[in-house]
């Protein structure tokens, strides 16, 4: 088989295409969470917290005090935003508990299919099978 032959059968197995399918589907809801935390979690912390945006929070490093960020960036300033480390985190945290959840419904899901499955036909006990070769033998 030729080379472009090899790589179509690659792409074509199942692994290749549910990894495919993953990661297309990894992608829009990483942007599903991403909305969800910057339009409605992050102005119910910021409310809690007073009205702070998280994400204009930061450290000038060069020791001066800007008013904010924009201003410190057009000033050239070095700085550090600690607001949005902040922001990346509380991301990570609720993809992982969507994460979470998804994975403990479809393990729910399994352990009730795997209950509901008949049960397979018991085989013949320990002394049917001794007798059973105890009869060959005599033949």
């Amino acid at each position: 088989m030729g080379f472009f032959s090899d790589f179509k059968a690659s792409l074509m197995k199942g692994d290749v295409l549910s990894l495919a399918t993953a990661v297309v589907i990894g992608g829009a809801f990483g942007k599903v969470i991403a909305s969800a935390v910057e339009d409605i979690i992050m102005p119910i912390v910021g409310l809690l917290t007073g009205g702070v945006d998280f994400t204009t929070k930061f450290i000038a490093l060069d020791g001066n005090s800007y008013p904010t960020l924009d201003a410190a960036k057009a000033a050239g300033a070095a700085v550090l935003t600690y607001g949005n480390l902040v922001q990346a985190i509380i991301n990570f945290v609720i993809i992982a508990f969507f994460v979470f959840v998804v994975l403990r419904a479809a393990e729910a899901m399994k352990r009730k299919e795997v209950a509901a499955a008949p049960a397979p036909p018991a085989g013949p006990t320990q002394e049917e099978l001794l007798t059973q070769i105890r009869d060959l033998l005599k033949k």
